[in-house]
């Protein structure tokens, strides 16, 4: 099981990677948690990342893609798959990510793209911000979080769809709703796949159909 997982703020996301993680014995690639235990360790690309956290700029793209790289080849050295969560969010990252997968045979067997629609998510995140007693996740901030995750992210769940690893679930409910649902859908019988080019360079036009059951054997 080689995974990636999309979803919006407010889905889940993390709840459900280490879910499908754990059921399937393979390692959770949050992003996350890679940046701070590598800064945390003062590895190499820790050191990098740190330099630019210093500097008050983003992480350079190469630097957290590296380390996705770096846990992807842990993985297949170990003989596993992987759940990738909370990368890749942009077509260019996406690009750059399969190029490195591709490089050691781990491209992902799915991408699996959790649907919520913003009304919900931002009803989730204000409960959460109330909760955590986070004063600057106010309801317009939200909205933006929630905007630029679909100008960003849509070309992405669509170059998903045209390669024909997507698998779209809904993300509604509770979080042991919703994991019944993955896993209905993941553990399916496998259905034929042929494998095909990245298709990530372009959007699609028109709003693709989920790939039904778990995409297998299409390991560049």
């Amino acid at each position: 099981m080689r995974l990636v997982l999309i979803a919006p703020p407010g889905a889940g996301k993390g709840t459900q990677a280490a879910r499908i993680a754990a059921r399937f014995g393979v390692p959770h690639i949050a992003t996350g948690d890679l940046l701070r235990g590598h800064v945390r360790q003062g590895t190499p690309l820790g050191r990098a990342a740190r330099a630019s956290m210093d500097a008050g700029a983003l992480v350079p793209d190469r630097i957290v893609r590296d380390m996705v790289g770096e846990a992807m080849a842990h993985a297949k050295a170990a003989g596993v798959g992987y759940v990738l969560d909370g990368y890749p969010r942009t077509r260019a990252q996406a690009r750059a990510v399969h190029r490195t997968a591709a490089g050691i045979g781990m491209t992902p067997h799915v991408a699996l793209h959790l649907r919520v629609d913003d009304e919900e998510a931002v009803r989730r995140m204000l409960a959460r911000a109330a909760a955590e007693h986070r004063p600057d996740d106010t309801e317009s901030v939200i909205r933006r979080r929630l905007k630029l995750y679909h100008e960003v992210t849509r070309p992405v769940v669509e170059g998903y769809a045209e390669r024909g690893i997507l698998v779209s679930v809904d993300g509604t409910g509770t979080a042991d709703q919703v994991t019944a649902r993955v896993l209905e859908r993941l553990e399916e019988p496998a259905w034929p796949t042929i494998c095909t080019p990245p298709l990530l360079s372009r959007p699609a036009t028109v709003e693709p159909a989920a790939t039904p059951g778990l995409m297998t054997g299409c390991s560049t």
